[in-house]
């Protein structure tokens, strides 16, 4: 392996990446986020959820999954922060969290879309 140079062939690019690097704090948040979105159930609830709030019975009819089986989801994802959940009366709705968690969820679900539309661009 080749040893580090003193000097960056680029300095300017080199430290705009070093302030764009996460801090350990963020990247565990960062990580978190993402293993909680490896599954494609879970995804498939964060795009249902992006543009309305649902509950739990009808994200099951959407996914065709069982009532307990999206609950169990639903959990996850309220532990990581990206779902909460609003009861009115006996009904809990859920809405995607509306911290930067919500942010970063609505960029990767307009990434899915083109990738929906056959647009990687």
């Amino acid at each position: 392996m080749e040893p580090l140079t003193s000097q960056p062939i680029d300095p300017v690019a080199v430290a705009t990446a070093e302030r764009q690097t996460l801090s350990p704090m963020s990247e565990r948040r960062m990580r978190r986020l993402l293993d909680v979105l490896c599954d494609g159930t879970r995804l498939k609830i964060v795009r249902a959820l992006r543009d309305n709030q649902l509950a739990a019975s009808d994200l099951a009819r959407i996914l065709g999954r069982s009532r307990s089986a999206t609950s169990q989801h639903l959990r996850v994802l309220r532990e990581a922060d990206v779902v909460q959940p609003s009861r009115k009366g006996n009904i809990v709705r859920y809405k995607l969290a509306s911290d930067i968690n919500a942010e970063i969820l609505k960029d990767i679900g307009r990434a899915f879309d083109r990738l929906d539309r056959g647009s990687a661009a």
